[in-house]
């Protein structure tokens, strides 16, 4: 099943945002977007919808004469400095539960931490049960939408070590075991493109996840449906991907 690519990638994304927040903190007493166009060079109708973004996220407001100053988001990630985790954490909490609700699917939040796949958080729900764990996910990665974006964003070597420890053994019958395979799948994928599970990692099962890295952190988003919900893949997944710029930005600042 192929997906089209998002215009822009998340990572451009919030390079895009952090230009226009640093545009907002240094006019403290509010600029207009008229200004932060002059300052970022940033297209007309990529810089409103980036505006948007940021207002719905709470990172800027808009204040009575429709300039832009820094929102609450800002100031609570902002003020927690280093090791801010927990205020973090809540963030990402709440726009994980945003999201669930929106796509209808449970989503995920993960990570590759000491050469293992860790979910660090997620969403579920009673109409949005998370996939249920019939085989370690950390020995999953060849199988699993989010094993597999985690597995691209590794180099050679990385992937090869993982793989060592994690054998690529057949799960259901769409499972891909063939590592030469798998290679040329994981080096083909666009960074745009939502990396899909199709019923790979468990019978009755979808997928799809985007890449969410922060510096040397590699990360993804993730969510799940039934097969019966699979005709909803498409568009979950072009939302999925929509909505990995403001989890960034959150692992961001």
């Amino acid at each position: 099943m192929a997906l089209r690519p998002e215009p822009t990638a998340p990572f451009h994304s919030v390079q895009h945002a952090l230009r226009i927040l640093e545009v907002v903190a240094k006019h403290s007493s509010g600029v207009s977007d008229i200004m932060i166009a002059r300052e970022t060079r940033l297209p007309a109708h990529q810089l409103a919808d980036l505006l948007l973004m940021l207002r719905r996220e709470g990172y800027v407001e808009q204040i009575a004469d429709g300039a832009y100053v820094g929102g609450i988001s800002l100031s609570l990630l902002g003020s927690a400095g280093p090791g801010h985790g927990p205020a973090v954490q809540d963030k990402l909490q709440r726009s994980l539960i945003a999201l669930r609700d929106s796509v209808g699917a449970a989503v995920y939040l993960s990570r590759y931490v000491d050469g293992e796949i860790k979910i660090t958080q997620y969403a579920d729900g009673p109409r949005t049960p998370k996939v249920n764990e019939w085989v370690d996910f950390r020995s999953a990665a060849h199988a699993m939408a989010l094993g597999k974006c985690l597995l691209t964003q590794l180099d050679h070597d990385s992937r090869r070590d993982h793989l060592s420890r994690h054998k690529t053994v057949r799960l259901t019958s769409r499972t891909t075991t063939n590592e030469r395979v798998l290679f040329r799948k994981l080096d083909s994928q666009p960074a745009t493109v939502p990396v899909l599970d199709l019923q790979e990692y468990a019978i009755g099962t979808v997928c799809a996840a985007v890449p969410v890295s922060a510096g040397r952190s590699v990360g993804c988003l993730a969510l799940s449906l039934p097969l019966t919900h699979a005709h909803r893949l498409r568009q979950a997944a072009d939302a999925l991907n929509r909505e990995a710029a403001p989890m960034l930005l959150s692992l961001s600042i």
